[in-house]
Order: C-alpha cells, then sequence, then structure tokens
C-alpha cells in the first residue's frame, strides 16, 4: 500500500530520511540477477527477459562488482547462488513484490477516478452516449463522464482525459495522440415530407428555395456545401440559426427545414426513414473527427482501453456497413 509522505511542521521538509542510492548496485541489472536466481540459469532468465545470454551475464557481473562478491558458482554446465547470492535474493525479491504493489494501488486509485471524455453536445446526444453503455457493459472497472460542450471546439486537456473532437488539421503530436475515425463529410438531410416538395430529380439547387438550417457558428458550410455541388449559393429562404447540430437535426426530422450534417450523426435515422438525403451529393472537407489525448497519456490503462473499444467499435461499423 502507498502510505503518503508526511512533512514537518513549519520547516516543509520530509520526514522520512534520505536514501543514499549510491549503495545500491545498478537497479536495472537486478532484474536479471531475480531471474538468474529463480531459475538458476543465465540462458532461462535471458530467454524471460527477451535479452540475450551475455547482457544478462553482464548484469550479474554488475551487481558482483558493486558488492565484491560472486552471486553465483559454476557447478558443471549449470550454476548454483552463492551464500551471497542466497542472502541478497530475498531482499530483491521483496523490494520487487512491493513496487508491483505500488504500481498495483495506483492502477486501482486511477481506476477509481471517472474518465472524462469531452465532446460536442451533438457528437454525444447522437453518437458517443449510444455506445457508452456497451463500453461500461465490456469494461465494469472504468468509471466514465461525458462533458459536452456546446462551441468550444479545442481539446481541453486540463479538464479532460481524452476528447471526441473534430481536428481541421492533425494535431502536433508532440503534444497530442491522435486516432482519426471519420471523414469531416457535409451532406442535408431532411424529413421524407419536405424531400416530397423537392419534385423527382431534384439537384442541389432546389434546396436553396427552402429554409435552410444553420449552425450559427458554422453558417459558412452551407455555402461551402453548394459551391462543391456546382451551386452559386443564393438562397430565396431565410435561415434557420440554431446554436447545435442537435438543435438542427430536431428541426429537420420535424419537417422544418433542411439541415447540413457533419458527421456520423444520422446513420439510424436514415436507416429507419425518419430522416433522407434529398440530394446524393456530400463535400468532403479538410480534418476529421477523431479521439485524442495528451501524449504523454497515451499509455495510461484508462485512456488506452477506451480508445482502441472506440476505435474497434468504429471499424466494426465500417466493416457492416460497407458489407
Amino acid at each position: 500500500m502507498l502510505i503518503p509522505m508526511q512533512r514537518e511542521s513549519g520547516e516543509g521538509r520530509a520526514m522520512h530520511p534520505k536514501i543514499d542510492l549510491r549503495q545500491l548496485p545498478p537497479l536495472k541489472a537486478l532484474k536479471g540477477f531475480e531471474a538468474a536466481t529463480r531459475h538458476q540459469s543465465i540462458r532461462d532468465a535471458a530467454d524471460e527477459l527477451c535479452l540475450t545470454h551475455p547482457a544478462v551475464s553482464h548484469q550479474v557481473q554488475l551487481i558482483e562488482d558493486a558488492l565484491g562478491v560472486s552471486l553465483f558458482a559454476q557447478e558443471g554446465r549449470h550454476i548454483v547462488s552463492t551464500e551471497e547470492g542466497r542472502v541478497l535474493y530475498p531482499y530483491v525479491r521483496a523490494a520487487f513484490e512491493s513496487l508491483l504493489e505500488g504500481v498495483e494501488e495506483v492502477h486501482r486509485s486511477a481506476l477509481d477516478k471517472p474518465l472524462r471524455v469531452q465532446t460536442y453536445v451533438t457528437a454525444s446526444i447522437r453518437w458517443l452516449a449510444k455506445r457508452v453503455p456497451q463500453f461500461l457493459a465490456d469494461h465494469p472497472e472504468i468509471k466514465l463522464t461525458l462533458n459536452t460542450c456546446a462551441v468550444e471546439w479545442e481539446f481541453d486537456d486540463v479538464h479532460a482525459d481524452v476528447g471526441l473532437v473534430y481536428c481541421e488539421t492533425v494535431p502536433d503530436p508532440a503534444k497530442y495522440h491522435w486516432v482519426p475515425l471519420y471523414e469531416y463529410a457535409l451532406f442535408p438531410v431532411c424529413s421524407p415530407d419536405v424531400a416530397k416538395t423537392l419534385g423527382p430529380n431534384s439537384g442541389a439547387g432546389a434546396l436553396m428555395s427552402k429554409p435552410l438550417v444553420a449552425i450559427y457558428t458554422e453558417v459558412q458550410n452551407w455555402e461551402t456545401w453548394f459551391v462543391s455541388a456546382g451551386e452559386k449559393f443564393e438562397p430565396t429562404a431565410p435561415y434557420l440559426m440554431v446554436d447545435t447540430l442537435a438543435v438542427a437535426l430536431e428541426m429537420a426530422l420535424n419537417g422544418e427545414g433542411v439541415a447540413l450534417v457533419n458527421g456520423p450523426f444520422v446513420d439510424q435515422d436514415l436507416a429507419t426513414g425518419r430522416l433522407v438525403q434529398p440530394v446524393d451529393h456530400k463535400a468532403i472537407c479538410p480534418g476529421a473527427w477523431g479521439l485524442i489525448c495528451r501524449a504523454d497519456m497515451k499509455e495510461n490503462l484508462r485512456i488506452r482501453t477506451f480508445m482502441d473499444w472506440i476505435t474497434k467499435n468504429v471499424e466494426a461499423s465500417l466493416g457492416t456497413a460497407a458489407a
């Protein structure tokens, strides 16, 4: 069990005496000694540690040189521990076991804290929240909280451990670990009733006569989509301005206008026919939706487990869609 370091009142100095590490042999070499003693074999120790036979022999030699004693004796083709080796081994073994216990305690303590996942309102409601229950069922040891933001696009690594975000360019790999999931593709959706009013085989230009639901922070996306479809952007109906894609999609579902989707957030609605894509055109924009965390945290057990699970879930869904 980890014991918190106590402080002297007033002085602010640690109560524990300083450890003179100069009296210890090379710590890395102790792994070779422990394995060689346990196996009574340099070769078996090398196999276990994925090292060469000479590398383990060198580790043992470093300890022997530091202590001024022999730790093993050669008996024929085998080695046996000397008296000094037998004295040292239980202390080395106990030290390793104590370190492992401390590491496991840290892992348990970390797992008790919720994994903070940052994303946007629409991505949370229409995509991530639908997957979280299965993730928690697969990993009941991990607690999770979703932090949603309406307008802030940047990943907040102070208040979040991992993010499901859109990045226009690949984040700096020195600062962030980035796993792209979906391309940033713009396409319009509306209710079947609104689509019927457009007439058969209508092109992109026909949409400009309908109320276009626009997110005020992304109002330029409609012009981007029309230009990519080969149409001059001259809408004849006023915008319906909203603050999130979630609201825009609700308005589209209610037949109040045409919304522009920027990610994988309407798959179920399209599959069930609640929404339709009135014009078969997508504008592929720079960047992608993906998972992000600090580069120095990518091997954290909870973060790696969550990111790997989401990535495999996406790969499976894309495979199903392709089939």
